[in-house]
């Protein structure tokens, strides 16, 4: 026994000597990190290299992932400090020309990249030329790369343009082979977001909606690109892409050049060449051109922290219950910033930023009411709609004096759903028995091991037909309609900003620009357009692990053409679990739009299996 408690001393001693030393490198480096300022900006080229997607907010990086090596996290990049650093560099003479390196890239939602777009095209008429590369262009990024003065293609590249289109995973047959029952209950005709647990495809109301909004958001998609590349010849090229390619010899590349699409086919030195000689040369870069790095540029020329009287709140990603960190639509979180912003008499009015498919009816109603109250205190309210405000994003828009929408923009989806699993099938399968007793009709109710009693299922299914209902008033309320007007556009279908505006669900269109001109003009704020962020400021931690995680700009990720052209299976194949395990997780009402797709918003996910530092930094941690 003494040699083992000798021993137990031993690893007690190492690991208090371990905890010492990782303490002492972790503050050390978040004092580093955080007393570094932004490093000089000097002339050249102003390089966006976005390895990741473009999101309203990002979310915060975890630090023992971090610091394992281990994160498994693709990088997002804000689409204001974007939009911001584009905005200023058309006017910096350090600035002589944008690059846009889509290498890596993953996207970031129809309405985002529209917005990005048109930045692009205000420092191309600003005089500075912006030249766009990538390997494979997907839709998003050639939505983008359309603006430019320059579109490169490598050799080895194509131009994928696919059109909306996805396919669902539906999982009845699955349920069914492990005796699971879904018990589902809903209101509205479109609400298909159950339909994966209780069909295996789509209904033909479900498939018909979907394809009238796919039908929306290409026409919008079209319009754009061509209005920016109108030389373009899209429409023959995404009818006949292997026509294309025939005619081109089998050359995908000149295929895109052919079509109009691109200006050059090129490698990646050629195109450093070209950025070389408008930004000069440097020979210590590893590109051979001076750079201007995105985060040193944001960090030097775009306030983070402004002051101004228009407060912007933010609800990006699934709208959670309780807290939540940046990045995911926590009710209460969001609900104390709006309260905290309101409370500072310096506030005017508000613009309210919406990028989300929704989620806890409660968390929904709980930002709501903040956002009612700040109207009882006379302040304007302005929503903007981004690429997603559906179902409890909608919920939350209603209070809006005035709501913007993009033409694609994913609204809608009024309409409410609850989905209880049950066992009784399972447990038969496996030979095991339930059995107990009851004192009440609802006694043991929701029973899960027999299924929920015919009374439980009416209780619950009453509960959803009142939301519902309630969800009608407050549209109704907020739109000028009766009930009975919202129900007939509602019934859980989706709709594209054009026809919402047209149903008269959104006020016009327009982005974050626009809703802020419209807030200062209903506060009365004259020329005044400074804004503020209402949003829990980032704590110390997430300060340190934003610092100490960067924002690499040369790593380009993957540069395959076909790699960039689909999602990859691991994460579509962790979306669908994730989706399975929210949904499934419990008796809980949800205004929530599963059918508008990952929230841009999404934190995308790459292999996270945890090394052995992780392993260890758990440990030490425990």
């Amino acid at each position: 026994m003494r040699l083992v408690r000798a021993i137990w001393r031993l690893m007690v001693g190492v690991k208090d000597v371990l905890v010492l030393i990782f303490m002492l490198l972790f503050f050390g480096a978040i004092y580093v990190a955080l007393s570094a300022g932004p490093p000089p900006v000097r002339d050249g080229v102003l390089t966006l290299a976005l390895t990741g997607t473009v999101v309203e907010q990002p979310s915060k990086p975890d630090a023992t992932a971090l610091l394992s090596g281990q994160s498994g996290r693709v990088k997002e990049y804000a689409l204001r400090d974007l939009v911001a650093a584009l905005d200023a560099a058309k006017s910096d003479d350090r600035v002589k020309a944008v690059a846009l390196d889509f290498d890596g890239f993953l996207g970031g939602g129809e309405a985002a990249m529209g917005d990005l777009g048109a930045a692009v095209s205000r420092v191309k008429a600003g005089g500075k030329p912006v030249i766009a590369y990538a390997t494979g262009y997907t839709d998003d990024s050639y939505q983008v790369a359309a603006h430019a003065s320059e579109i490169w293609l490598s050799p080895f590249g194509t131009v994928g343009l696919m059109g909306p289109g996805s396919q669902n995973l539906y999982y009845k047959g699955l349920l069914d082979k492990l005796g699971v029952t879904a018990n589902v209950y809903r209101v509205g005709t479109y609400k298909s977001a159950v339909e994966p647990f209780i069909r295996s495809d789509m209904s033909p109301e479900a498939k018909a909606a979907a394809q009238a909004l796919g039908g929306a958001l290409l026409e919008d998609w079209r319009d754009d690109v061509v209005k920016a590349r109108p030389a373009a010849k899209v429409d023959a090229y995404m009818k006949d892409t292997a026509g294309a390619v025939a005619a081109a010899g089998g050359d995908l590349a000149v295929a895109a050049r052919n079509a109009g699409l691109v200006d050059r086919v090129a490698d990646r030195r050629a195109f450093e060449a070209r950025l070389a000689k408008l930004g000069g040369e440097d020979d210590k870069a590893r590109t051979g051109y001076r750079t201007i790095r995105l985060d040193s540029y944001v960090k030097a020329m775009v306030d983070r922290n402004p002051r101004g009287p228009i407060g912007i709140v933010t609800i990006a990603g699934t709208i959670v219950d309780g807290k939540a960190p940046l990045g995911t639509a926590g009710g209460d979180s969001i609900a104390a910033a709006i309260r905290k912003g309101i409370a500072d008499d310096d506030v005017k009015a508000l613009v309210v930023r919406v990028d989300s498919p929704g989620g806890s009816v409660i968390a929904s109603e709980r930002i709501r009411q903040a956002l009612l109250a700040a109207k009882e205190k006379k302040l304007p309210i302005v929503v903007s709609m981004g690429s997603v405000a559906a179902s409890g994003g909608y919920w939350v828009s209603t209070p809006g004096d005035y709501v913007f929408a993009e033409p694609s923009t994913i609204t809608g989806s009024i309409g409410v759903f609850g989905i209880l699993p049950s066992f009784q099938g399972t447990l038969q399968k496996l030979g095991v028995g339930a059995d107990g007793i009851k004192t009440t009709p609802l006694s043991g109710e929701p029973d899960l091991f027999h299924g929920p009693s015919p009374e439980a299922a009416a209780l619950i299914q009453a509960g959803v037909n009142s939301i519902y209902s309630r969800f009608l008033g407050i549209v109704g309320a907020a739109r000028h309609k009766s009930p009975a007007e919202i129900d007939k556009i509602a019934q859980g279908r989706v709709w594209d900003g054009g026809t919402a505006r047209q149903l008269g669900l959104v006020d016009g269109f327009g982005g974050m620009a626009e809703a802020i001109s419209k807030a200062a003009e209903l506060a009365k704020l004259g020329d005044e357009r400074g804004v503020r962020y209402l949003e829990r400021p980032a704590s110390l931690q997430e300060a340190a692990m934003a610092a100490l995680a960067g924002n690499d700009d040369e790593d380009r990720g993957t540069t395959d053409a076909f790699a960039g052209l689909a999602p990859s299976p691991a994460a579509e194949i962790e979306r669908a679990l994730a989706e399975v395990q929210q949904i499934m997780a419990g008796p809980s009402v949800q205004a929530r739009c599963l059918e508008c797709g990952p929230s841009s918003s999404a934190a995308v996910t790459r292999d996270a299996t945890p090394g052995l530092f992780a392993l260890v930094l758990r440990w030490l941690w425990s």
